[in-house]
């Protein structure tokens, strides 16, 4: 609509009464000034205030079905003074009639003919202008209203996307150790498809929008390395440090778990022995700080992985807070070390 505000029907309701009384009233006591008697003053008054509400009501219903833009911009401008100079002459054969015999009158009606049409063309172009920039306006808020709805959707679809990687990429790891259990180690096969249906019986349903307090998801996180130590035995080994008020800090869901299955992944392949990972969760300021340290053999050459872990941690930060810096990763002495920073504002 191009004239909305005007025709909006809370502010439409009081902007076009209240124009024309303003524009009545000063009519009338112009035309007083001018030694007009009263009746004749609060007539003409009267009649052009509304033909200048009409005209305001007549642009509206013309606009609103056709928006003028670029090189048509011209009819913002003549489109008020053919309608102003339509309702000057409708003004001046009304009230030749009603006056006819009020010679006075006539003779000043007819030599402010030009005035008149003068000043109704301009406000009724400033009228057009004013609903333009309005117009204009709502047009742009609209479109940054959709365009933030459509970022916020796109956001949602990438992070569900990614959810669905996680679980996948974990199943098919774990599916992969059953099999190779299964001749070898057949109990320990089973110990592991009873923990892995525990967990994902935790985990799969999770609402991905939805944070966790910290303590909750180190014990799917320990459910996890359950399932792992079946793997691994006694090679595995996995401390936890947690500092005063960090287990009641908020997490988004199943964040930890693709940094330890890296750090596994990194850290007992190509280490031999038992290999010792530290997670130390603590609050600092206004974020929950996370650390995952294991091992690593810079000179090992195992088996490419697809990087999911570290870059789907990476990318859910930056579509969670618009942020590149909450991840940094470290490497030296033979220790690789992954921190993230959580914000606790939200």
């Amino acid at each position: 609509m191009f004239l909305n505000v005007f025709s909006n029907p809370r502010l439409g309701k009081w902007i076009i009464p209240g124009a024309g009384i303003i524009w009545f009233l000063g009519c009338f006591l112009l035309l007083r000034y001018e030694g007009l008697e009263l009746e004749e003053a609060f007539t003409d008054a009267f009649f052009l205030a509304v033909g200048f509400i009409g005209g305001v009501g007549i642009l509206d219903q013309v606009f609103s079905l056709y928006s003028p833009q670029g090189r048509n911009l011209w009819l913002v401008f003549l489109l008020p003074v053919l309608l102003s100079l339509l309702l000057v002459i409708s003004h001046r054969y009304l009230l030749t009639w009603w006056f006819s015999e009020e010679d006075f009158y006539l003779e000043h009606l007819n030599n402010s003919f030009y005035l008149r049409w003068a000043v109704l063309a301009m406000a009724e172009q400033f009228v057009a202008l004013l609903a333009l920039v309005v117009s204009k306006l709502e047009r742009q808020e609209e479109l940054s209203r959709r365009e933030a709805q459509m970022l916020e959707l796109s956001k949602e679809a990438e992070l569900a996307q990614l959810r669905q990687q996680l679980q996948p990429h974990f199943l098919f790891n774990s599916l992969n150790s059953i099999n190779a259990l299964v001749v070898a180690q057949p109990h320990k096969a089973r110990e592991m498809v009873l923990l892995l249906s525990d967990f994902l019986r935790g985990t799969i349903r999770k609402d991905i929008q939805k944070w966790e307090v910290l303590a909750q998801e180190l014990s799917y996180l320990k459910m996890y390395l359950d399932i792992e130590r079946v793997r691994f035995g006694h090679r595995l080994s996995v401390e936890f440090f947690i500092g005063d008020e960090a287990d009641t800090a908020k997490i988004p869901p199943l964040l930890i778990q693709p940094l330890v299955e890296n750090a596994i992944k990194h850290g007992l392949y190509g280490v031999t022995g038992e290999v010792k990972i530290e997670i130390d969760c603590r609050k600092e300021g206004g974020y929950l700080i996370i650390l995952v340290k294991n091992p690593f053999d810079p000179t090992y050459v195992g088996l490419e992985g697809t990087g999911f872990g570290l870059s789907s941690v990476e990318r859910r930060l930056y579509l969670l807070f618009g942020r590149k810096d909450l991840i940094q990763t470290t490497n030296s002495n033979g220790f690789f070390e992954v921190q993230i920073k959580i914000p606790q504002y939200l």
